[in-house]
Formats: C-alpha cells, structure tokens, sequence
C-alpha cells in the first residue's frame, strides 16, 4: 500500500470542519496512516505518533505541514500522556487488543467529548499471527455504541493483500455527522 491508498481508505470529512485538531496514531509503525492523516488534517494541526517500537517515520508528503511528534509508547500498557484530543487513529493496531470494551472505555477518556476514532481493520473473525485478535465491523460497531459513541461510519474498504477478506477504515463519534 503506498499514500494514496492510504489517504484513499481514510479519506473522510474532518469532524472540526478546518480547524486545527490534534490526534494519537497508536501502533503508527512506519507511519504510512500518520502521513495519510496528515494529508486529510488542517494546516496548523498535530498528530501524536506513538509506537511500542521507537518509530522510524518516513518521510512522505505532508502538504498541509502537520506538526508530527514521534514516541515510543506500549498504548496496552502505558498511559497516554495527553488528554483532549481531538481524535485517535489506530490503523493495524487494535487486532492487538485482546479486551476491547475495557481498552475502548480507558482510552477515549483522553478524547475531548466530540472526539472520534479512526480505525483501519481487516474484515474477518479469523485469527492468525499478524491479526490475533480481529474485528468485523459489525462487531466493532456494536463495541464503540456500548462505550457511548453514538455513530459508526464505515468510510471505505479494499481488498486485503494478505488472503480473503478486506481492510475497512471506520469512523466512530460520540455525535451525529453533519
């Protein structure tokens, strides 16, 4: 996958319509999705990228010159040091998260009441290595209502490179759209 797929499958409606917003990718490994959300984010924002491994971010376009703050963080065992955020993305990293509803309510505690969630996941119930603790939509869905959030949007999807099924990116908001 390079940016513009990326940028593609999360392509969405920024929910503060403009204005400066700061973020938390965890799990943003090489920061493909960082970048991605970047393209999508308002001159002036920020986006913390967090991975359990110091990340090694790559230098792709930020057009908009995002502020990018790199850091090492365990998001299943640290605490996140920052609160009101505006959003939190996790594209590729909440099939780590063996308790969902419990990591789910801890972590949107950090969003600001209109806060939303980004999430990039495949399409299955199969577990494997790379995915051990996967999550349709439908499920994911039904998670995020029980902790509050009030809509769910699937924005987009395309086919896995790694066997059947397909990767969706979802927004979920304690508010309506619009």
């Amino acid at each position: 996958m390079d940016i513009r797929d990326a940028i593609a499958l999360i392509n969405h409606t920024p929910v503060t319509d403009g204005a400066q917003t700061v973020w938390a990718d965890l799990g943003c490994g090489s920061g493909l999705f960082t970048y991605a959300l970047a393209n999508l984010l308002a001159t002036g924002s920020t986006i913390y990228a967090w991975d359990k491994a110091r990340p090694a971010l790559s230098g792709l376009p930020n057009p908009h010159h995002i502020t990018i703050q790199p850091g090492q963080l365990d998001f299943l065992k640290d605490d996140i040091p920052v609160s009101g955020l505006n959003g939190i993305l996790m594209a590729n990293s909440l099939h780590y998260v063996p308790g969902k509803p419990a990591f789910i309510n801890k972590i949107s505690a950090h969003l600001q009441e209109n806060g939303a969630f980004l999430i990039v996941e495949y399409e299955t119930t199969k577990a494997n290595p790379w995915v051990p603790y996967p999550v349709p939509f439908h499920a994911l869905k039904a998670l995020f209502h029980q902790a509050g959030f009030t809509s769910a949007v699937k924005l987009n999807e395309r086919p896995s490179l790694y066997g059947s099924g397909h990767m969706y990116a979802a927004m979920f908001s304690r508010r309506m759209p619009g």
